[in-house]
């Protein structure tokens, strides 16, 4: 029974934050969608079309901060402070590498990329300029990425869902002045640049790059990691075991956001209406992911520390309480969602035929949310014992075997429209999670709780580098 009090106390006080960051993360995109969505169709077509690239870059450029997290929670678990610190200081290195990178990459493929995805002519120019802009500062992205994933490991929740207040309501209040043109709200005039897509773009770029440097800041801040003291060095040692479990993830992401893309690319073919449908309706159901993937941070904290400590009682019962918990908030969130389907999509669109075709798929999804809680707080507890090369294989089979494979199917054997394509969505997140689930009741990730003691204490390191 006090262990259970523990464990619950602890998933609260770990997942609160999270949860409250998805939260406001998700009143930003709304914000962004029913702006953008206020200017026709094919506005909100030009920025899905690449959003699933926009979804890639993120989750790549997020990758590290995945292996720093689970170094940092394991060193807590076990109390060896010097591979906490040299895990933090490994966390800089990485967000300088990837950020440049990607940034690199996005601008070189920019001018050809809503061809590539198939796009209709009337959005192809709105969509490479949204695309660039917001490609430019992904080192901030980057950091807001990798860093928090490194202030999560020692289980600051806090900065990030602070950060990540300031990041929204800045994009909130410049996509108000930036998108629209000129105009009055009641006899009160205001200014606006009338930018539209390219406004959206401006505003989300500007956040990102504020958001950056607040998380740099309260990095090198944090008294956990020492760097007042220590400074920042590489090692070799600290950062192969960061990447080996980072670059599985990468594999992972990369995969099921190249079946994302493929899938959109398919969705576009259907015509502008089903491509605006399918963009809403993705933003639009984001609200109800929220109890899932802030659980999935609190998931990978406790499972590393779990794994620090070499504690595998302590690490099922933590995956168990978590999974339960992400099916029943996520079970009240799928019948919320079948329910509001219709006024969700006419928050973000006029056009009724959208709203329509938006609002059947939402359905569809809706009764799988229970699912996906559980598919992201096994992800989630996977990554924080540093268990991440199964997971790959897992998303292979599903995102390109059921999600790609069977809407090319739906398409062009079945000539079916998007309600059937999202029911392959539904089938793929479905038997993901049900392979998960299987590894983790079958405890063959025992040998990373070895591992990660066996690495944790067995060769300190020389602080003063």
């Amino acid at each position: 029974m006090q262990e259970s009090k523990a464990d619950w106390r602890a998933i609260g006080r770990l997942a609160w934050p999270a949860i409250v960051q998805e939260a406001l993360a998700t009143l930003v995109v709304y914000a962004d969608t029913a702006m953008v969505g206020a200017l026709g169709a094919n506005a909100s077509a030009a920025v899905g079309l690449t959003a699933t690239v926009g979804w890639l870059v993120s989750s790549l450029a997020g990758v590290a901060g995945v292996g720093v997290l689970s170094v940092c929670a394991q060193a807590d678990g076990a109390g060896d402070e010097a591979l906490l610190n040299r895990a933090g200081q490994q966390a800089l290195f990485l967000t300088l590498f990837t950020g440049a990178l990607l940034t690199a990459v996005c601008l070189g493929i920019a001018p050809f990329l809503a061809g590539w995805l198939g796009g209709d002519e009337a959005i192809r120019a709105d969509a490479t300029a949204y695309f660039t802009i917001v490609s430019i500062p992904l080192v901030f992205r980057a950091a807001v990425l990798t860093l928090s994933g490194a202030l999560r490991g020692v289980s600051d929740m806090k900065t990030p869902m602070l950060i990540g207040l300031v990041m929204n309501g800045v994009n909130i209040v410049l996509n108000f002045f930036l998108i629209f043109p000129s105009r009055r709200i009641g006899r009160v005039p205001v200014y606006g640049a009338g930018l539209g897509v390219r406004g959206a773009a401006i505003a989300t770029a500007v956040s990102l790059s504020i958001g950056g440097v607040l998380m740099f800041l309260r990095f090198v801040q944090n008294p956990r990691f020492g760097f007042r003291r220590t400074g920042f060095h590489p090692d070799r040692a600290v950062l192969s075991r960061c990447l080996s479990i980072a670059l599985p993830v990468a594999l992972q992401r990369g995969v099921i956001c190249f079946g994302h893309i493929l899938f959109s690319s398919l969705i576009a073919r259907l015509g502008v209406v089903p491509l605006a449908a399918h963009t809403i309706a993705i933003q639009a159901e984001q609200a109800f992911y929220v109890p899932g993937y802030g659980l999935q941070a609190a998931a990978a904290t406790l499972a590393g520390n779990a794994a620090g400590e070499g504690n595998e009682r302590k690490l099922r019962r933590t995956g168990f309480l978590l999974s339960a918990a992400a099916a029943l908030l996520m079970l009240a969130a799928g019948a919320l969602l079948f329910f509001l389907a219709p006024a969700l999509m006419r928050l973000f669109a006029p056009d009724e035929a959208v709203v329509r075709l938006g609002a059947a798929v939402l359905r569809i999804v809706s009764v799988s949310e229970p699912v996906y809680g559980m598919l992201v707080v096994l992800e989630g507890v996977f990554n924080g014992m540093g268990d991440t090369r199964p997971p790959v294989l897992y998303a292979v089979c599903t995102s390109w075997g059921v999600r790609v494979l069977g809407s090319a199917l739906m398409i062009y054997g079945f000539h079916l429209g998007l309600s059937a394509v999202w029911v392959m969505m539904v089938l793929d997140n479905t038997c993901r999670c049900l392979l998960l689930l299987r590894r983790f009741r079958s405890g063959k990730w025992r040998q990373r709780l070895t591992i990660a003691r066996a690495q944790g204490g067995a060769q300190p390191c020389d602080l003063e580098g």
